[in-house]
């Protein structure tokens, strides 16, 4: 055998095993894809995203999608980084930056699914409170063994103890810490607009002196009827905003989109800030592929946009909740939302 023919034997074995080792070997990379987007106002596995309880959701039209990023559960292979790295679909990030090394994935996974649920309660309070619904002290949550189960609901609004009113937190905390605990009081709620009592036996506690309902309690708007959404496969807090969105538009008096399919993403708080994400570029890709005819961009998010605008799928900059509505009031009317600029 020539000394040419045994280097090229023994460079396309080199090759072989190169590709074969690089097809099964896993890099401590991960690859992140479009993922599903989800329409706010419409349904998952036959139930609601959005439910209304107390009274009827609107009668809408259109779409509010909310936009994910996918990752594959399955290694990540050499091969599998370099190909990534060529998709423009694809986004090759160190696996740390997904998975923090302190923390297992079914963690990771928790503290995300955790962030959601923190963004659901902040939407409802965003869409509340631009819907000029009054803040009260509302409960979030009763234990089991809590002296108020059975009696007070998750979503009542405390009004009153033994007939102090208690508008908000500092004021319901005064008038528990002047009470011995083991007393039996009498709590004023507000129950879907209808208002009740409930005599409740209070206990006692760690943070300080004084009774206890032994309940979780938040101060935000309270409405006539409760809010819950449904979105099991989704964690992190980008889907503030158009959770927000959605709750507006099932509950106000404006049909939002008019049968128009609107996406988007971004955090928000009680106050109604939009906040940045991560993944913009693949969230636009899966907004396009779903036909999405504007898409709502965190004020913060607008460069990485800019830079990975996809064709036919026009921009609105937002940096507030108002921001979000004006922006859909203005494309209702025909005309161009304020878009992501070189300046932001």
């Amino acid at each position: 055998m020539s000394r040419r023919v045994t280097v090229l034997v023994a460079g396309v074995v080199l090759l072989l095993g190169f590709g074969l080792v690089g097809s099964v070997v896993p890099v401590p990379y991960v690859a992140q894809v479009p993922g599903p987007t989800y329409n706010t106002l419409g349904e998952l596995d036959g139930e609601p995203i959005i439910s209304v309880a107390g009274r009827d959701r609107n009668e809408v039209s259109g779409n509010l999608n909310l936009t994910t990023v996918g990752v594959p559960q399955r290694p990540l292979t050499l091969v599998g980084a370099v190909q990534g790295w060529f998709d423009g679909e694809v986004s090759v990030v160190p696996r740390d930056t997904v998975y923090p090394p302190d923390q297992s994935v079914e963690e990771t996974q928790q503290q995300n699914r955790q962030a959601f649920l923190t963004s659901e309660q902040s939407a409802n309070a965003a869409a509340l409170g631009q819907l000029g619904y009054p803040e009260k002290v509302v409960v979030q949550a009763v234990a089991d063994d809590s002296p108020s189960a059975g009696r007070l609901e998750p979503g009542d609004a405390i009004e009153s103890v033994d007939g102090t009113p208690t508008p908000d937190t500092d004021r319901l905390d005064a008038a528990l810490t002047a009470i011995p605990a083991g007393s039996a009081v009498t709590v004023g709620y507000t129950r879907l607009g209808q208002a009740g009592t409930a005599t409740i036996t209070t206990t006692s506690g760690d943070a300080r002196d004084g009774s206890f309902l032994g309940v979780g309690i938040l101060q935000t708007p309270s409405a006539p009827f409760t809010v819950s959404i449904r979105v099991d496969d989704v964690g992190g807090p980008s889907a503030g905003l158009m959770l927000t969105l959605g709750i507006i538009d099932l509950v106000g008096d404006t049909d939002l989109t008019e049968g128009a399919v609107i996406a988007g993403t971004g955090t928000i708080d009680a106050a109604g800030t939009v906040g940045p994400i991560g993944g913009i570029p693949l969230k636009m890709v899966a907004a396009r592929d779903i036909g999405a005819e504007l898409f709502l961009v965190p004020a913060d998010n607008c460069q990485e946009a800019l830079a990975n605008a996809q064709p036919g799928l026009p921009m609105a900059r937002v940096a507030t909740l108002q921001d979000a509505l004006t922006a859909l009031a203005t494309f209702r009317d025909g005309g161009t939302p304020a878009p992501c600029t070189d300046g932001d």
